[in-house]
């Protein structure tokens, strides 16, 4: 059967026998976020942006195609986003088959880690296992555009994505060496009703915003890892007239105490995190001093690695992340 175009979706240029196609299945997995290193406006009439801040952790779909049934069901049940872009993908290369779309994820929800992008994303690269075709990022987005604003956890990469329209803005280069040693400030932040509620960013705003992303690709761009932990700082600041951290003081002032590089948020979500160098010769001394000092604060704390520092290479299942105050590795 010729690869037909969904609703919203661009074609993929690649066609699909199904005809004497038994039972099959496939997996796909995308890494979360903390949160963002810089987010806000451009300049005009330019788009809302995010840059990723991807992590070790991760979300795993599962998708198994039974002939014969066309009812596709999704576990957990309240996986509705899910489902549409298994559903769409599917449609969009005429397949009508169903079965289960199976979820599992170690990404909290309503936390600002990217939990419902990497579902998505998860689930369109299991999807495209199922079927044995190639994906691309761009044809990633392409399926997931209908659904919700989505970060680009499609990109390896640290991107610089615009959200809202679901489409890369500029690649910035390979996730840098980084932990992050995080509080959760509780509660869940809808993204959709935050995105939609937030106050105006002025011009001024937007200019600043322009320079701090500037200045962010020139820092990766060179290993500059003390001018990224500067601009994910300024951007945690400037955001809290939009989403108040009220730790963020706190952790501001552990930052400087302790050497880490910079503090970094969840800009539409609850997670709050103290950002220090896979580099730095202390690295583990420092690790262990800011975890403390969060334990002690919160009660409850996170230690991730970016995927620069973390071992990223897997296909299945869910990695462990610890919790609570490190061992000193």
């Amino acid at each position: 059967m010729n690869h037909q175009q969904g609703a919203g979706v661009e074609p993929v240029g690649t066609t699909v026998r199904e005809a004497g196609v038994g039972r099959r299945s496939g997996v796909g997995s995308s890494f979360g976020t903390f949160g963002e290193l810089l987010q806000g406006a451009l300049p005009g009439a330019g788009e809302d942006f995010l840059v990723t801040l991807p992590i070790a952790r991760w979300s795993t779909a599962r998708l198994t195609l039974v002939p014969g049934t066309t009812e596709l069901l999704v576990e957990p049940a309240g996986k509705h986003k899910a489902l549409r872009a298994a559903r769409l993908m599917l449609d969009a290369y005429g397949i009508r088959h169903g079965g289960t779309l199976e979820l599992a994820s170690d990404l909290p929800e309503g936390k600002g880690m990217s939990s419902s992008s990497a579902d998505l994303v998860a689930t369109v690269r299991a999807v495209a296992s199922a079927l044995g075709v190639p994906v691309t990022p761009q044809e990633t987005e392409s399926y997931l555009r209908p659904i919700e604003p989505t970060d680009g956890l499609m990109y390896r990469d640290v991107v610089a994505f615009y959200h809202q329209k679901v489409k890369l803005h500029r690649t910035l280069g390979p996730v840098p060496p980084l932990t992050i040693v995080g509080i959760d400030e509780g509660g869940q932040v809808d993204t959709v009703a935050f995105n939609a509620s937030r106050p105006v960013i002025t011009a001024a705003q937007r200019r600043e915003y322009a320079a701090l992303l500037d200045r962010l690709t020139t820092a990766l761009s060179t290993g500059d890892l003390r001018t990224v932990g500067a601009v994910a700082t300024r951007s945690a600041v400037l955001n809290q007239e939009r989403c108040r951290k009220r730790h963020l003081p706190w952790a501001l002032e552990v930052c400087r105490d302790l050497g880490a590089l910079g503090v970094a948020v969840a800009h539409s979500g609850t997670v709050i995190g103290i950002v220090v160098s896979g580099e730095d010769p202390r690295h583990a001394q420092k690790v262990t001093d800011i975890a403390a000092a969060a334990t002690e604060l919160a009660g409850a704390v996170s230690v991730d690695h970016t995927l620069g520092l973390a071992d990223a290479s897997r296909s299945v299942g869910v990695p462990v992340i610890r919790s609570g105050v490190p061992d000193g590795d």
